[in-house]
């Protein structure tokens, strides 16, 4: 999941005030409520089960989810397929690889200014609900260039063994759907100009985290030369699922 500093800009700002008004404003509303039920209802007997610890994490709430990522659709589209390429498609990325990113963005472990200030007010809690509200959207499609193909078809599925590069499917899958038990991205029909300038970014050095996890990219980016990643940036922009290409038809 990723999302590239393009400045501050107004609307992002605005976006920003947004999403702490309204996660402000759910979180007011939920404790009045407890608040109003104890004044007008008499005493409830013990229960007999212990309940849940308050605080607890439930897993992700996609209706939750849908108010919250309100603010989100300024950059990443309402559905989460976004308009300007700058930005990633977060539709059908899983509610665990989105919460391993809004994590790292809100404890600065993986730089971005704008994405920084967003995640810095949500709950654990928000995060589940806004990727579970992801999870449940539907990339579209793009379109490869098709002087690219052969080139990014051969990195993806094979790799390159005499440079040590690895096939990219062997995380992400053969039809760029991602690991979610491992929180390997969804890639299929993600902006090109997206990915490149991520793989470009890991070429150089950069790195979403300090886990071992955070360090395969890097890795692996290094060994690619321009080329490549062009080819492998294009390639993946057209890469999708019969039902990708299913939900793209009117």
């Amino acid at each position: 999941m990723s999302f590239r500093s393009a400045g501050f800009r107004p609307a992002v700002l605005g976006a920003a005030v947004a999403l702490a008004l309204v996660l402000s404003g759910t979180a007011l509303a939920q404790d009045a409520q407890p608040a109003a039920a104890a004044s007008a209802a008499p005493a409830a007997a013990p229960a007999e089960t212990a309940a849940a610890p308050a605080g607890a994490v439930k897993p992700g709430d996609a209706t939750a989810g849908q108010a919250k990522a309100a603010v989100c659709g300024a950059c990443h589209g309402m559905d989460g397929n976004s308009a300007d390429a700058q930005y990633p498609k977060l539709a059908g990325q899983s509610e665990q690889y989105i919460v391993r990113q809004l994590t790292d963005f809100k404890a600065a472990k993986r730089q971005n200014p704008i994405m920084m200030g967003m995640a810095a007010p949500l709950s654990e809690q928000d995060m589940h609900d806004l990727g579970a509200y992801f999870a449940g959207k539907t990339a579209l499609p793009g379109v490869a260039d098709q002087a690219l193909v052969e080139h990014g078809q051969t990195l993806y599925r094979q790799g390159d063994a005499s440079r040590g590069i690895p096939a990219c499917m062997a995380c992400h899958s053969v039809d760029g759907s991602g690991n979610p038990g491992a929180t390997y991205p969804h890639l299929a029909g993600q902006h090109a100009q997206y990915v490149e300038a991520t793989l470009k970014a890991w070429h150089d050095g950069t790195t979403w985290g300090d886990d071992a996890r955070a360090k395969i990219m890097p890795s692996i980016a290094a060994k690619l030369d321009s080329n490549d990643i062009a080819a492998l940036a294009s390639y993946i922009e057209g890469l999708h699922s019969a039902d990708a290409e299913s939900a793209a038809t009117p």
